[in-house]
């Protein structure tokens, strides 16, 4: 047993692992993690791009796929392929309950097109067809209502890229009209699962870049306290709205609470500890999901304890003390919102670009390999 069965035993927080990578399904890597505890998989298109594009265990199935249509649709075979392993090896952890999910998101460049990521989604759910998938929405202003569409469909949502509380407020809207819609149609309620993927250490690598061009004690002394105060506000509003009678009457007929998925969770300022966005923020129906460095010392030095909820007017007052020293925060979540989207589409058509040159260089038939060195 690790600190990691720890935290999901005691302390109702599931662990996921950030990463999805073809050689850590066939070399046995994600499977031990699983054994150690990891309780679900977590991918984005800059995972991706470092996996495909950066290492030749995709080469041979690449090229062939590439040679018999276009390198998108191969991007598309081969990550839907490793998907899927991955779904069917948290296949156990799944029928356990609430996890052995893996997340795969749509791409980038639909996140201000409603109708199309609400095409995109359900073409990865019907292609994968897996009860574990969950198909990643970025909680953009058009992709809100495509959120409710998925969930009024009965399908499986992970709502990623959130920054701020308003813009979390409505994404849990779109959760409950969403299984308003479908409870309305005869369905199930306890086969949907969402999460809120709230984003973490970019909130204090923004609000900090802006605390320190302001200067001065006051606002220096706020640096490293905005990404917390803020997911523990989010984390208190998901108490509040999955409570009352609107969502009692969801729960007697099976619903379950979308829950908050802490992300970006790896502290990007080495002066701040290491476990500050993890440490900071367990508590029940959470999920962390972690890259490996993160979930090594979690391991290493952990604490497994609830911290979530422990001081909601301390998290209150770190947020006003912002706007008491100039920082617009809600200016901080729209540029991060704006940055993420950008991000993402970036590392996706780096991606694509790098596997065009990819497929032209196979097909030419590169400088054959020195016997022991791999093809890059």
């Amino acid at each position: 047993m690790t600190k990691l069965h720890d935290l999901y035993g005691q302390q109702g927080q599931s662990p996921w692992l950030d990463n999805l990578r073809r050689d850590y399904l066939r070399g046995g890597r994600l499977a031990d993690l699983v054994g150690e505890g990891i309780r679900g998989v977590t991918s984005n298109p800059t995972i991706f791009a470092k996996a495909i594009a950066g290492e030749d265990t995709y080469d041979a199935e690449f090229a062939e796929l590439a040679a018999k249509g276009t390198v998108l649709d191969a991007y598309w075979r081969l990550v839907i392929d490793d998907v899927s392993n991955a779904c069917a090896l948290l296949a156990e952890t799944h029928t356990e309950g609430g996890d052995g999910f893996v997340s795969l998101e749509v791409a980038p460049d639909l996140a201000h097109d409603t109708d199309g990521t609400v095409g995109a989604a359900r073409w990865l759910h019907e292609t994968i067809g897996r009860p574990n998938l969950m198909v990643k929405i970025p909680a953009t202003k058009e992709g809100v209502p495509a959120i409710a569409t998925m969930i009024g469909e009965g399908r499986n949502i992970n709502v990623t890229l959130i920054f701020s509380l308003e813009r979390y407020g409505e994404v849990i809207e779109s959760y409950l009209s969403g299984l308003e819609a479908f409870v309305a149609t005869g369905g199930d309620l306890s086969q949907v699962n969402s999460v809120a993927s709230f984003f973490v250490s970019r909130v204090d690598t923004e609000t900090d870049r802006r605390l320190e061009a302001i200067g001065g004690d006051a606002a220096l002394g706020l640096r490293g306290r905005a990404a917390v105060a803020n997911a523990k506000l989010a984390y208190q509003l998901f108490e509040q709205r999955f409570s009352g009678p609107r969502w009692d009457a969801l729960a007697t007929r099976g619903a379950l609470p979308q829950r908050p998925l802490w992300a970006s969770t790896s502290t990007k300022n080495p002066v701040y500890p290491d476990l500050l966005y993890v440490d900071s923020l367990i508590g029940p129906h959470t999920v962390n999901t972690m890259p490996e460095g993160t979930i090594a010392a979690f391991k290493d030095h952990g604490t497994v304890s609830r911290t979530v909820d422990d001081d909601y007017a301390a998290a209150q007052a770190d947020i006003e003390g912002l706007a008491g020293v100039g920082v617009d925060f809600a200016d901080v979540a729209r540029v991060l919102e704006q940055e993420g989207v950008a991000s993402f589409a970036k590392s996706f058509d780096e991606l694509i670009q790098a596997l065009t040159d990819k497929a032209q260089a196979l097909s030419d038939h590169a400088p054959a390999r020195r016997p022991g060195k791999a093809v890059k």
